[in-house]
């Protein structure tokens, strides 16, 4: 992955997303758009395959791939609360500002309460895509 301006080296993905060697991570919404670069980054931080939105083993953390048009986010966060281990983040990756499927990032604070979780931070993942951190609230 060569690095560009828009998003973070591997070792600062690597500290932004908090993810190491071993850890399952689900991955949710993938399609054609996503960016290839940032989930070959994951797999190579956590050594392996992401998970699909299938699998029934409990998870460290899910990425969250969402448009606008893709349903409804909230119902969407609630999945992924379905097989994550306590405490473990959700990574929602939404396009950035300007490009098609860019979600508000108000739509995002408001889903995640409702869901049962809050905001933690936002940053450039990708040069097309942004990563809002969720936790939990009981954690």
């Amino acid at each position: 992955m060569s690095p560009s301006s828009d998003a973070p080296s591997s070792s600062s993905l690597s500290e932004a997303l908090n993810f190491t060697t071993g850890q399952i991570v689900q991955e949710i919404g993938y399609d054609d758009d996503v960016d290839l670069d940032l989930r070959d980054a994951i797999e190579d931080l956590i050594g392996d395959e992401l998970e699909d939105e299938d699998t029934q083993e409990i998870v460290d953390a899910v990425v969250l791939w969402w448009r606008e048009g893709d349903g409804d986010l909230t119902d969407a966060m609630v999945d992924t609360l379905r097989n994550i281990d306590a405490g473990a983040p959700v990574w929602v990756l939404t396009p950035k500002a300007g490009r098609d499927g860019h979600v508000m990032p108000g739509e995002i604070q408001e889903s995640a309460g409702v869901a049962g979780l809050r905001v933690m931070s936002s940053m450039s993942l990708a040069p097309d895509w942004t990563g809002t951190r969720l936790a939990s609230r009981t954690n």
